[in-house]
């Protein structure tokens, strides 16, 4: 069983950055792919983007594409998504994603995630 704790969400003004981390533990981290999701109060749970096993395939929605990034550290097992020029639509809770399968998988949605962290609430401000 894999527990996900994630942290470094906060305000922020429109333009500004964030980075959330997600710490993993019960499993073995390096194994796993790891994602990022994100739900808005009234609308479903979207995909923000997620990372192969090795780091080295990464995949984002199109709404963050260019602003986004996911990395990670499996020495550390933690995950990290580095948010900048923020915009009041990326107000969220973000929520951290492990699973098995291969980092596309996520892509498709939430529903088959294996595992998620409690989530972190983003809020930008205009």
């Amino acid at each position: 069983q894999v527990q996900l704790v994630e942290s470094g969400g906060g305000l922020v003004q429109a333009g500004g950055s964030l980075r959330l981390s997600c710490a993993a533990s019960g499993g073995t981290f390096s194994t796993y792919s790891m994602g990022w999701f994100r739900q808005a109060p009234g609308k479903v749970r979207e995909f923000v983007g997620t990372i192969s096993a090795s780091g080295g395939v990464t995949y984002y929605a199109d709404s963050v594409k260019g602003r986004f990034t996911i990395s990670r550290d499996n020495a550390e097992n933690t995950a990290y998504l580095q948010m900048n020029s923020l915009k009041p639509e990326d107000t969220a809770v973000y929520y951290c994603a492990a699973d098995p399968r291969s980092p596309g998988a996520m892509r498709m949605g939430a529903a088959r995630v294996a595992y998620w962290g409690q989530g972190t609430q983003v809020t930008v401000s205009s």
